[in-house]
């Protein structure tokens, strides 16, 4: 198949898994065209089934805001014409399901015929789209989509609870390649952060508010007024300065570390003990599932898709939204005991199988089989 991919290119989990899947689909043989504004951070070196194509913007003084959308369209027809692509994937329906839409129906009246397939992966469903002014054409996209997926039941729901959406939704979970958070030994590192064996506590997000930073700083002072703790922020956003006077105000500042982003969130939670994700709201939780992949067991709330992924009391523990003393008292739980942490690492790591690349993958091979089979049918018709 030629297969091209819409993605965005940043550190965000919808960009992640869908680089991971277009990299995937080459290494089977597929031929992958990944199309966004800039390479993605997660691409790494090319293969020879792996192209990009970059949606470039011009500037005109007649816009105050740069016509992404319109662009994308246009270079998404130049890009199933000159290339011959059998189907389009977008990932994120802002603004990539519309601007599929409107390149389909610009190839349809030039006579070639493509299908494209919508994957929601959250914020775009739970926290943008809910904009009335986004609402209507989100609605449309997902609806004239020839396929739609989910990253969890959870988002499957909140999307027909908040849209008019009337087709079926696919639920495909996100995945990790298990082979790239193998265990590797980096007791230097480590010493450089815990050079007397305290147990180090790791929070990897965009540090926007529904992410709960202060809640990750809270549950660390509860922690390490117990046990010698270290306490490892990896990433940056609006909430950072804020968690800075956190620290401060808490005394813990000489036990935390702000990473700031990394492009290899595994050479961390390789060093890692506990991972803390307390979010108000996740679609999914990829981090979660990163660190549970490197053997990191993790204390989440229990929103979202965070306990079709967080295993309670297998891979750690889900507790309310806000509820600082019970994620603290999960933690020294975890934390007091080696034979207890080592056997809470090992049940993460077995959890995290569940999401392998190799599980999930033919899932979406099977579904790009079943649309265009369905398509090809339609214009034989």
């Amino acid at each position: 198949m030629k297969i091209g991919i819409v993605l965005y290119p940043t550190f965000g989990g919808s960009g992640v898994v869908a680089t991971e899947l277009g990299k995937a689909l080459s290494e089977r043989g597929h031929q992958v065209h990944f199309i966004t504004y800039s390479q993605p951070v997660r691409l790494g070196s090319f293969t020879s089934n792996l192209f990009y194509h970059e949606v470039i913007v011009s500037e005109y003084p007649l816009f105050e805001y740069p016509p992404y959308e319109t662009v994308l369209a246009g270079k998404l027809v130049s890009v199933v014409k000159n290339e011959g692509l059998d189907l389009l994937h977008v990932h994120y329906a802002i603004p990539h399901a519309s601007a599929a839409y409107m390149a389909q129906r610009i190839l349809e009246s030039q006579g070639i015929k493509i299908p494209f397939i919508t994957t929601l992966h959250g914020t775009d469903i739970t926290l943008v789209g809910r904009d009335p002014s986004f609402e209507p054409a989100i609605t449309f996209a997902i609806n004239n989509s020839d396929a739609v997926t989910a990253v969890s039941q959870s988002l499957k729901k909140d999307t027909y609870a908040h849209f008019g959406v009337t087709r079926e939704i696919e639920v495909i979970a996100n995945f990790i390649c298990p082979e790239h958070y193998l265990p590797k030994p980096e007791k230097d590192f480590r010493a450089a952060y815990a050079p007397n064996g305290e147990r180090i506590i790791t929070h990897i997000s965009n540090f926007r508010p529904v992410k709960r930073v202060g809640d990750v700083v809270r549950v660390f002072k509860k922690i390490s007024d117990k046990i010698p703790a270290k306490l490892l922020l990896v990433g940056d956003g609006p909430e950072r300065y804020r968690s800075e006077l956190l620290c401060r105000e808490l005394g813990t500042c000489e036990d935390t570390f702000f990473i700031g982003k990394l492009k290899k969130p595994e050479e961390v939670l390789n060093i890692s003990d506990l991972f803390l994700l307390p979010s108000e709201s996740e679609s999914f939780g990829l981090a979660a599932l990163e660190a549970m992949a490197c053997g990191v067991p993790v204390i989440s709330s229990d929103r979202g898709g965070l306990p079709e992924v967080n295993e309670h009391g297998f891979s750690g523990f889900l507790s309310p939204v806000g509820d600082v003393d019970g994620m603290a008292d999960y933690a020294v739980s975890m934390l007091e005991q080696d034979a207890v942490l080592n056997r809470f690492k090992e049940q993460a790591r077995s959890r995290a199988d569940v999401f392998s690349i190799k599980k999930v993958l033919p899932l979406y091979t099977a579904l790009y089989d079943r649309v265009l089979d369905k398509h090809r049918k339609a214009v034989e018709e």
